[in-house]
């Protein structure tokens, strides 16, 4: 009787469920987790406790003021004000906000930054100390500077309009002179097709100092303002320091009213053709555009959402699916449902057509939306699309504790910003599985066609000069037709479900012995067949597993001929898929599934790497089997990476940036050296499908010659079997290969030149380098880096700051343990053609400074103990396990002995910086290209 009781309620539980009726109107689950409050001023904030990272927070401040809100002769200042933000406060004169928090550790770009968009400003502080007395505070105050504190002093603004003119100057380019030639088509003539967030240049050098003050007052103001504090913190403790620092500041009286702008529809399709000398290539947008509710969300949002990912995921699917096809006419295109700008979303298909194609892409595009239009999708086509939303959801709620910071403010940034709910992650798939549960296919057709609507249409040609780029007319009939063509007929899913490795006999082996390592807590297991695997558990990550099996040899032991196809090896094994299955089935085989593995050939090495979740660990090693035993070639996918590699060819031909990388290895190399080729037709000629397969063959004929790691939260009970069954069963022999030195010498030890290119939009480009052997050492690399970061941000006080002369330049340093020990680095910026001779003289005078012992102590500080931030941070992440257990076993040493690397980092003195540039320098080979603008 009782398991008749027991099977009869489970029974009408599960009834239940599947009938349970769906409250279209009610709110959806929310995260009691987020603390958010309203202070009486009108300020926003929220609060979140994790120790995804511990002993860290970030800090964010949200504007809902971006340069939408310009007028005519203000464009430009939303952005300017952005960067004043770190140029002056009330508590943190001329650059103390950055030095305040550099001397923690934080990095500027990295973890300190903000952007401005259409329609906010974002400022953040990643990842600061909060075991550090006092630096909470300190945090805190930044932001309240940054909400009413800013200096805004002339000499700041006079300092920064060059900047932000080298920001401009750097990021134009043609693809950015035809986006902004699109604004006006993609957002119907509102006020955003005039508003850019650099802004206009005149206005950026000619505006008063009262105008960006006016700005700063009228739009930063606590009823625009939210603050979100995220990390290992006591929330009722942030909360009463937020209520006492941020009250006092008093809201505005009167203010101006924050508009939002709405981009209204259009009857007719709207329509832009852009063509640009320098792109090569072309895109098409073709979109609709639809109101988005700003309204308190309810499941009926939840529902509309996850229909938007659902049609968009399997509509792309199968275009997908055509693009891996030889004859597809467009490399490749995507249905998406996304944000536009705060009031609007857009559903639409964004192709790639294949050069001169652009009208058989447009119509084999639409006539696959229209194809879903007319017939829907298969009963197995959502089966694998709930599965993925289903796996999503439980991995999601898995890894809840490990949520990273940025992603949890975005969740609060979407609330304040478009009034997005911010669920309960478990509540809320309990009500998508009720959604589930009562969904028909005729529900996902219906709703795909409410998105592809008559009117809103918009479409936006990316053209190519000298092409027969699509034109309105040419599109307009194209759509009549596809919408006409009564000989359309449903999609066919010929996929049969079948498993990863159907039909293929597995004898396992053995675990033949197993070794505990005490000094790094790993096992080593070493299998019958020879492999040997080195294995740690962690649950650092909840649910997350990774995997890495390496062996040397690489592009070292491959012939000089080879190396195109060698370069191809990775690509075409990703294109052509696994084991029996084409790409396009394996996707299916693996729907609901979390693992992905891929192999890769380095100079020195090949390698698999992959990662998966507990559940489904199993399925990671037969991907890992397979990629030794049953590789797939696909001779049609080759042809695909052929026809991508030529349009990828035609992409670069008017690239600038191209032109200039193959300047450089011409003069350093010769334009024909064998090891150091150019990407050009001759090389594409050399490819060969069989060569390929050759490559691969070879240098992952022998499974023991890698080994393997494998960290993560699975356990050494599950692993074992799995091991034995997977890796055990591999055919090996007892061969085993060493890394050869293949390296290329320069032409000629100094390389000095100026070339002369025809540009658009004018601007240099400076690449300096050095480089002389030096001897590896952990130290040495920890003296070069440390030398790379100082003379980074010198450049970055002098360059920028003090010259206005660059947006900022970058430094680069390598100092590998093989094939050769040869230190190096290299500077790179764009800057001002009239101020290029002036910048690249003080850049070489800051790394004699540098050479010569003129080294501030502070400095050396702060990027030191960034390193040791760093070194804390990354031991909160499985990779680092693997890390671990890769740098004992391959390079000799202990990753968690404080010697290899606090002990070094706190040892690092000026002297030894010093004593690096000077040896340098000394006699180092060299290059200095500068690119300049053809008058």
């Amino acid at each position: 009787m009782k398991n008749l009781l027991t099977v009869f309620f489970l029974f009408l539980a599960v009834f239940t469920v599947s009938a349970q009726e769906l409250k279209l109107n009610d709110p959806l689950p929310v995260n009691t987790r987020i603390k958010k409050g309203v202070l009486k001023n009108g300020m926003t904030y929220y609060i979140y406790k994790t120790d995804v990272v511990k002993n860290v927070a970030s800090y964010y401040i949200i504007q809902n003021v971006g340069s939408v809100l310009e007028n005519d002769d203000q464009q430009g200042l939303a952005h300017f004000l952005e960067h004043m933000a770190f140029n002056g406060t009330k508590n943190f004169p001329g650059k103390g906000v950055l030095n305040t928090l550099q001397k923690h550790g934080a990095v500027f770009a990295k973890d300190i930054n903000a952007y401005t968009a259409f329609d906010e400003t974002v400022y953040n502080m990643d990842n600061i100390p909060t075991n550090v007395p006092g630096l909470i505070d300190t945090s805190l105050l930044i932001l309240h500077d940054w909400a009413d504190g800013l200096s805004l002093t002339d000499a700041e603004i006079d300092s920064e309009r060059g900047v932000i003119k080298e920001e401009w100057r750097t990021r134009q380019n043609g693809y950015m002179r035809l986006f902004k030639k699109s604004l006006p088509t993609m957002f119907n003539n509102t006020k955003y097709a005039d508003r850019m967030p650099i802004g206009l240049m005149s206005v950026v050098d000619n505006f008063k100092y009262k105008a960006l003050r006016d700005f700063y007052h009228d739009w930063y103001r606590t009823d625009l303002q939210a603050i979100a504090i995220v990390g290992d913190i006591d929330v009722a403790e942030i909360e009463q320091k937020i209520e006492k620092l941020f009250s006092p500041i008093k809201a505005i009286k009167n203010p101006i009213e924050r508009v939002v702008i709405t981009i209204p529809g259009n009857k007719e399709m709207l329509y832009n053709l852009g063509t640009d000398k320098e792109v090569a290539t072309s895109t098409l947008v073709y979109a609709v555009n639809h109101p988005k509710s700003l309204k308190n969300e309810t499941v009926a949002d939840l529902k509309e959402s996850l229909f938007n990912g659902m049609v968009s995921r399997m509509l792309s699917s199968r275009l997908r699916e055509i693009s891996q096809k030889p004859d597809s006419p467009f490399v490749s295109a995507t249905a998406s449902f996304s944000s536009l700008a705060r009031a609007n979303n857009t559903f639409g298909l964004m192709i790639s057509p294949k050069p001169n194609m652009q009208q058989q892409a447009f119509k084999t595009a639409l006539a696959e939306l229209e194809r879903a239009v007319k017939f829907g999708f298969t009963a197995a086509e959502i089966e694998r699309t709930v599965a993925v939303y289903n796996n999503l959801y439980q991995t999601k709620i898995s890894k809840i504790d490990q949520t990273a910071h940025a992603e949890i403010v975005n969740t609060m940034q979407l609330n304040y910003l478009e009034n997005k709910a911010m669920t309960d992650m478990a509540k809320e798939y309990e009500i998508v599985k009720t959604i589930f549960s009562q969904m028909k296919a005729q529900d996902l057709q219906d709703f795909l066609k409410s998105l592809y609507t008559k009117e809103n249409r918009i479409l936006d040609v990316t053209g190519v000069e000298g092409e027969n780029n699509l034109s309105q007319q040419e599109a307009l009939k194209l759509i009549s037709e596809v919408e006409n063509d009564s000989t359309l007929t449903a999609y066919a899913d010929e996929f049969v479900g079948k498993t990863l490795i159907s039909g293929l006999a597995i004898k396992a082996g053995k675990i033949v012995s197993e070794k505990a390592n005490k000094e790094i807590g790993s096992t080593r297991f070493v299998l019958s067949n020879g492999v040997v695997v080195d294995y740690k558990f962690t649950d650092i990550e909840k649910n997350n597993v990774l995997l890495e099996a390496s062996s040397f040899g690489g592009n070292s032991l491959i012939k000089d001929a080879d190396l195109p196809s060698a370069s191809m090896v990775s690509t075409l094994a990703r294109l052509s898929g696994l084991g029996d299955y084409s790409a396009t089935d394996l996707s299916k085989v693996l729907a609901g599934k979390n693992a992905n593995a891929r192999v890769g050939i380095a100079d020195l090495e090949e390698s698999i790497s992959g990662m998966t979740t507990t559940k489904d660990i199993e399925t990671l090693l037969q991907m890992i089997h397979l990629q030794f035993v049953k590789p797939r070639f696909d001779l049609d996918s080759f042809k695909v990476l052929q026809n991508n590699l030529a349009n990828t060819l035609t992409q670069r031909k008017n690239d600038i940036g191209t032109k200039m990388e193959d300047s450089i290895t011409s003069t350093l190399y010769g334009s024909n050296n064998a090891k150091k080729r150019l990407f050009n037709e001759q090389y594409l000629n050399d490819i060969s499908f069989e060569r390929i397969k050759a490559i691969y063959q070879d240098r992952f004929k022998n499974p023991a010659d890698f080994t393997f790691f494998i960290a993560g939260d699975i356990s050494k009970e599950t692993l074992k079997p799995l091991l034995e069954k997977y890796i055990a069963s591999l055919p090996t022999t007892k061969k085993k290969e060493k890394w050869q030195d293949n390296s290329v010498s320069w032409l000629n030890r100094t390389n000095k030149k100026e070339i002369f290119m025809e540009m658009e939009d004018p601007k240099a480009t400076v690449r300096i380098s050095f480089k002389k052997p030096y001897t590896y050492s952990l130290k040495n690399a920890y003296v070069l880096k440390a030398f790379q970061d100082i003379l980074e941000n010198r450049l970055l006080e002098t360059l920028r700051e003090q010259e206005g002369g660059t947006y900022g330049a970058s430094v680069y340093s390598t100092l590998p343990k093989r094939p050769k020990q040869n230190a190096s680095f290299y500077v790179y910026f764009d800057c001002n053609p009239d101020k290029v001779e002036k910048l690249v003289d003080i850049v070489h005078q800051e790394i004699d400074k540098i050479k010569n012992g003129d080294i501030e102590k502070e400095d050396l500080n702060k990027v030191l103990t960034s390193y040791l931030k760093d070194v804390k941070e990354e031991r909160e992440y499985t990779g680092y396990e693997l890390s671990v257990m890769y740098d004992y076993a391959i390079e000799g040493y202990n990753r968690n002995d404080a010697k290899n690397n606090v002990d070094l980092i706190n040892s690092v003195t000026e002297q030894d910086i010093q004593n690096l540039v000077k040896t340098m320098m000394n006699g180092a080979e060299s290059f200095e290209f500068i690119f300049k603008p053809k008058k």
